[in-house]
């Protein structure tokens, strides 16, 4: 069946023209195919379960603000119609409160993430997460999470920043094999551009909130980021790791050679290839 909106809805119609299809068959049809448009009123939220279809990923629940109860259900309903589901920015309260309802739920603590998948997720191609320093780890860890949660496998590359710059050279024939890589930095943020000027990849950069007093916390960073001289990095907002993650998913997955065998992820969000400077 044809992927875009109209689709469907055509072929239904076209269906009763010819024929092969009557009024009120045709009539219930629409109406199932327009449910998840309608369903997912829980009051306090409006659930999106439309958004796997459109954009390829289902709705994802930012925790931060809200009530860990509010959190557990908006999860619960995304898991009626998907089977995924990715809470990001979470607390340990959420955490409790969401693992009550959803027992497969797994805690990524230093990711701040929840998440719910299928044991056998397929994984595609290979997305670089490089992280500059130890202290960036809780951003590069939801960028890893979000990753594998979508289907990715995903490369680990700690603590190789720009101080140690013998430690990222090291590793320069691995990261060209990723598709896409995901670049975590904080301090004055030079990492990014380092990799765009050795990388025939795209780079998504994340400034991360880590340095002394003029960092700004990240502002610095983002500033650096944005003004980079190498081309092919783009730039996410400060300690946006699931942004950058999304992102990198989004490249990989239209650019992957077909699965491989399905590989459990670890806390992470790795497939236990990545390497820890």
């Amino acid at each position: 069946m044809n992927d875009s909106p109209a689709g469907p809805l055509r072929e239904l119609l076209s269906a009763v023209q010819r024929g092969e299809r009557n009024v009120d068959d045709a009539l219930a049809e629409l109406t199932r195919q327009l449910a998840p448009l309608a369903a997912g009123e829980l009051g306090f939220a409006t659930v999106d379960h439309d958004r796997s279809r459109r954009c390829g990923f289902p709705e994802v629940v930012f925790c931060q603000g809200k009530q860990p109860a509010d959190a557990a259900a908006i999860a619960a309903a995304i898991l009626e119609r998907a089977d995924r589901v990715l809470l990001t920015r979470a607390t340990a309260e959420h955490a409790a409160a969401v693992q009550a309802r959803l027992p497969a739920a797994v805690w990524h603590e230093r990711a701040r993430c929840l998440t719910v998948a299928p044991p056998d997720l397929p994984r595609h191609g290979r997305v670089a997460v490089v992280c500059a320093g130890t202290a960036d780890l809780p951003v590069a860890d939801e960028a890893a999470v979000t990753l594998a949660i979508a289907g990715n496998h995903v490369d680990r590359y700690n603590d190789i920043g720009v101080a140690g710059l013998h430690r990222l050279l090291r590793r320069l024939p691995e990261l060209r094999q990723a598709h896409a890589v995901v670049c975590c930095a904080g301090m004055e943020g030079a990492l990014p551009s380092v990799l765009g000027g050795l990388l025939d990849r795209p780079v998504i950069a994340v400034p991360t909130s880590v340095g002394y007093g003029a960092s700004f916390g990240g502002l610095a960073a983002l500033l650096t980021m944005l003004n980079s001289c190498a081309a092919g990095v783009a730039v996410v907002n400060i300690d946006n790791g699931f942004g950058a993650g999304y992102l990198a998913s989004l490249i990989n997955l239209r650019t992957a050679p077909p699965a491989h065998s399905p590989v459990a992820p670890r806390p992470d969000g790795s497939d236990g290839r990545g390497v820890s400077g």
